[in-house]
C-alpha cells in the first residue's frame, strides 16, 4: 500500500468501523495522528511505512496496514471456517479483525478435534508459500492413541509408499517418533485432509488426540494458552521457513 488515500476508506478497510463510524470516531477525538486529533476522517493521509507508529485509534496503535499474520493457539471444539455452524476460531479474534479487507484467512486448516498451533494471514503470498508442497514446511503434531503402537509405524510412514482410503497417491515421506505406547510424534510436509488421522487409521489404529504443536522452526508458545493469539514478528515467519 502506497500513496495517499482518505482516512474513513482506510479504517474502514482495516475494519475499524464503517465509514461513518470511523468519523464519528474522527469528531470525539479518538483518531489520533503523531498526537493530535483528527477531527475530520475524509482528509488523505499518506501511507508511509511508519503509518502504524503515529496513528492510533481509541488509544491503541494501528494495525498493520497489510500482511497482519497470526499465531493462534486453536482449542478443541472450533471450527476453521467463516461459515459453519457452532465456534469458529474467526470468532476468537477483535471485531475489526474479522472485518479487514482482505479478509484474514487461516493456513490451511486444524479439525474441530484437533488443537494447536493455527496460522492466519491477509497476505495470500505468505500463504501459498507456507502451503507450497514445493517447500516441504513441516508441520508437527503429537498424536494420543486408542490403541498401542505396533512397532511398524515408523517404516511404513518414512517409506512414501502409504496409500490413504480413497487417494491414488501415495503420502510424502513422513516422520514418527515413539513418545509412549499410545502416543507418537508425527511430521508431515503434505496437508492433505484429515492426514495425521488416516495415517494411524491405515494401520489398524485410531487417533484418539491430535495437537500440533510446531511449523517449520516456529513452536507454539507454552505461554499462550488455547483461544489466545499474537501477530508473528518477522523473526517468526523466517523460523516457519528455516
Amino acid at each position: 500500500m502506497s500513496g495517499s488515500v482518505r482516512l474513513d476508506r482506510l479504517l474502514a478497510n482495516m475494519g475499524y468501523g464503517s465509514r461513518n463510524e470511523v468519523q464519528q470516531l474522527a469528531r470525539i477525538g479518538a483518531v489520533m495522528l503523531d498526537g493530535a486529533p483528527v477531527r475530520d476522517a475524509s482528509q488523505k493521509i499518506a501511507i508511509t511505512a511508519d503509518l502504524p507508529t503515529r496513528l492510533t485509534v481509541q488509544g491503541e496503535a494501528l494495525d498493520p496496514l497489510a500482511g497482519l499474520a497470526l499465531m493462534l493457539h486453536k482449542p478443541l471444539g472450533v471450527t476453521c471456517s467463516h461459515k459453519e455452524a457452532g465456534p469458529l476460531v474467526y470468532n476468537l479474534l477483535p471485531d475489526r479483525w474479522r472485518r479487514r479487507e482482505p479478509a484474514l484467512s487461516t493456513v490451511g486448516r486444524l479439525d474441530k478435534e484437533t488443537s494447536g498451533l493455527l496460522l492466519l494471514t491477509d497476505d495470500g503470498a505468505l500463504l501459498h508459500r507456507i502451503i507450497s508442497p514445493k517447500l516441504h514446511v513441516t508441520k508437527h503434531y503429537v498424536a494420543t492413541l486408542a490403541r498401542p503402537l505396533k512397532g511398524d509405524e515408523a517404516a511404513l510412514f518414512a517409506a512414501g509408499t502409504l496409500m490413504l482410503e480413497g487417494e491414488t497417491k501415495p503420502l510424502a515421506p513422513a516422520v514418527m517418533e515413539t513418545l509412549s505406547p499410545t502416543s507418537a510424534r508425527v511430521i508431515v510436509t503434505e496437508g492433505r485432509y484429515h492426514q495425521v488421522r488416516r495415517m494411524f487409521a491405515a494401520t489398524g489404529n485410531h487417533v484418539d488426540a491430535l495437537h500440533r504443536e510446531r511449523i517449520g522452526a516456529l513452536t507454539l508458545p507454552a505461554d499462550l494458552a488455547a483461544g489466545e493469539y499474537r501477530q508473528l514478528s518477522p523473526a517468526d515467519i523466517a523460523a516457519i521457513f528455516a
